[in-house]
């Protein structure tokens, strides 16, 4: 019984046939002393950095998955018998929970959630049983906090903490009345007669299945995995949500190099990931075995058939029916901050081999406020802590679209590096959050006055978030734009110090070596910024929903220390920041400037809506600071087979190897509209 709760997590199968992927291994070579030296400082490293729980936790986890079976078999027998069954079947009614995910995997860490499905009968539905009654059961429970359900999610959950220990909770009914308890959740079968949402909740079980089954040596891959997810976290690369890579993503890349590389160990597993997928040729899949296409009607990853499917850039392909591309959030600007990443990963790694650095050097943070000159941010603030969290999941959820509206209003000249990290002030006692975005100009576009003007683009992400259902008076969201000097010093790391500025603000705008400045622009921001005598900024401004702020009307900032607490005592809530003043002078993707025009946008309606609440959005036409007065006309070309890296250093085995990847599948297909860029991007 894979994953079943009852028996704990299932032991790994042993691989159907000697090389399951797709093409044969690329090395059969095994350790040498020092591959065996360097695994061992690696594991060393994993273990000092807190990678790996304890045995009371681990033995707490095992308790809480053994009390939520208990209360979902309950919940079923109950149902059983309100519905008017007969006593027989209420007696043998069951529900059996199952885990999937990095707790699935053996490979999350100490304070990770627990990724669950619970499998039940026919005649319990999602809709109504589990959403509503079963939630209704837990609401009652002092062991269960932070309930949140969330039934719209292309993923329907349940979210909850049990004991202090985080849960997602999903649900699948079968078409069975009685659901064994040594069930096998691998079967095809289970997926007759089910809707497309029950097929995606039993994905996730089944999918971790046939990784384990799938690569060669599943220790080695748990703990190459463990490397790579803490590579990607402490690089930003790791977010499924914002456009990056999750942890299905970076499970199924792991597994394949496990797959290309059979009998290396984790230090040659981690040096073999970069150097592998630095050279792959985007978009071709990335497979741990062929796609598999039953009778039961269910679509699959296809290019052929599928006109959507051509368009995603960085397909990951799940390896069990129905196979489904697990990445198609990345997106042209996401593809290169990864990429970007795999080349930082592969050159510090090709250091390590020769003894030139050490592990320490692979996992330093990215600074992402020295990389970028302007950034959005997205302001968010709530009533209180339960509404922050619903409001924030909406939004954060909704982030890579506006990350998608801005490609596509530039033309893909303007780019996006939105930040998985969400950041608050400690000094402020308001429930709130912002999230950052970095922005830059294409790498080797140098026009001088251009604008982009986003206001319509940001408008557009506003009013979608404004569909929110469940949005509550005091919710409020605001985007606006800041330049690196305004970033406040508490987003960076404990023990940073955020450098002073060694220039004037105007030469800042430096342009790319002529000696020749860009124009120092007045931005006008929405959000107003008060100094306090010493460099330091507050802000504390309310707009009303039920009305549009004229240019020239302004509510006066708050004043004060910016070190004492800053309370907003007003129903409706913004957030006020303390920003430190001081331009940091490192090397930046950017040369980006903002003209700023005054917008004021809600989220929840037009301007003569009476409801109270607060949202604005502040945003401006871009100006990108080039020698040129013309735009560059950006290459498009339609590609009849899978685009190739520009680098023609190529592993040897890599370009063949993912050709033949995708090879079934794109063969006499038409891939629409691929942008040809520039510099590392790749597509």
């Amino acid at each position: 019984m894979a994953g079943s709760v009852g028996v704990g997590r299932a032991a790994p199968r042993s691989s159907p046939k000697r090389y399951a992927g797709t093409d044969p291994p690329l090395s059969l070579a095994g350790p040498t002393v020092a591959d065996l030296q360097r695994t061992a400082e690696l594991e060393k490293f994993l273990v000092e950095a807190g990678l790996y729980e304890g045995k009371e936790e681990s033995a707490k986890r095992e308790e809480v998955l053994s009390e939520i079976g208990q209360i979902v078999k309950e919940w079923v027998k109950q149902l059983t018998s309100k519905k008017g069954y007969a006593e027989q079947l209420v007696e043998r009614a069951n529900a059996v929970l199952f885990t999937f995910g990095s707790y699935r995997l053996g490979v999350h860490g100490p304070g990770a959630d627990i990724d669950t499905l619970c499998v039940g009968p026919s005649y319990v539905n999602r809709e109504e049983d589990f959403f509503v009654t079963l939630h209704g059961i837990l609401a009652e429970k002092e062991e269960v906090t932070e309930l949140q359900p969330v039934p719209d999610a292309h993923v329907p959950v349940l979210k909850f903490k049990f004991r202090g220990i985080s849960i997602d909770l999903l649900y699948a009914g079968l078409s069975l009345s009685v659901i064994p308890a040594d069930f096998d959740i691998s079967q095809g079968s289970v997926l007759c007669d089910v809707d497309e949402a029950t097929v995606r909740s039993l994905n996730g079980c089944r999918v971790a299945d046939q990784i384990l089954r799938l690569v060669p040596n599943a220790e080695n891959f748990r703990t190459t995995l463990r490397c790579l997810k803490y590579w990607a976290k402490r690089r930003g690369v790791y977010s499924n949500i914002t456009g990056f890579l999750g942890g299905v993503n970076w499970a199924l890349l792991v597994a394949r190099v496990c797959q290309l590389y059979p009998n290396a160990v984790p230090s040659m597993l981690v040096s073999r990931f970069f150097r592998v997928f630095t050279q792959w040729q985007w978009p071709n899949p990335v497979m741990l075995c062929a796609i598999e296409n039953d009778d039961l009607g269910f679509s699959i990853w296809d290019p052929r058939k599928n006109p959507r499917d051509r368009n995603h850039l960085m397909p990951i392909i799940t390896p069990a029916y129905p196979c489904m591309n697990s990445s198609y959030n990345v997106s042209t600007s996401t593809l290169r901050v990864i990429m970007e990443q795999f080349q930082f990963g592969n050159k510090i790694c090709q250091e390590i081999d020769v003894n030139k650095a050490n592990w320490d050097a692979l996992f330093e943070p990215f600074h992402f406020f020295e990389a970028y000159r302007k950034f959005l941010v997205v302001d968010i603030v709530a009533e209180d802590d339960d509404d922050l969290r619903l409001w924030k999941g909406w939004i954060e959820s909704r982030l890579r679209q506006l990350t998608l509206k801005i490609e596509r209003d530039t033309k893909g000249i303007l780019q996006c590096h939105p930040y998985p990290c969400e950041y608050s002030d400690p000094a402020i006692e308001c429930a709130h959050c912002a999230f950052y975005m970095g922005l830059s100009r294409k790498e080797g576009l140098k026009k001088r006055g251009q604008q982009f003007d986003i206001r319509g683009t940001v408008d557009e992400f506003m009013r979608e978030i404004g569909m929110y259902s469940l949005w509550k008076p005091g919710m409020d969201l605001a985007v606006t734009h800041v330049r690196r000097e305004q970033v406040p010093s508490y987003v960076f790391e404990q023990g940073y110090k955020k450098p002073s500025p060694t220039m004037h603000a105007n030469q800042q705008e430096q342009s790319d070596g002529d000696g020749t400045l860009s124009p120092d622009l007045d931005v006008q921001l929405k959000r107003k910024y008060d100094s306090d005598g010493d460099g330091h900024v507050e802000l504390c401004k309310s707009v009303k929903r039920a009305s549009v702020s004229l240019p020239g009307e302004e509510t006066p900032p708050h004043r004060g220390n910016s070190a004492s607490k800053v309370q907003c005592d007003s129903p409706v809530k913004l957030v006020s920041s303390a920003l430190c003043s001081g331009a940091q002078t490192s090397p930046s993707h950017d040369d980006v400037n903002f003209e700023q025009t005054q917008l004021t946008s809600s989220p929840h309606g037009s301007e003569d809506t009476s409801a109270s609440g607060t949202s604005c959005a502040a945003v401006g036409a871009i100006v990108l600071a080039d020698e040129s007065s013309k735009l560059r006309t950006m290459t498009v070309h339609t590609a009849p087979e899978c685009m190739a890296l520009k680098d023609e250093t190529k592993l040897d085995g890599i370009r063949s190897l993912a050709s033949s990847n995708c090879a079934e599948f794109l063969e006499g297909a038409v891939l629409t509209e691929n942008v040809h860029l520039s510099g590392d991007e790749v597509i």
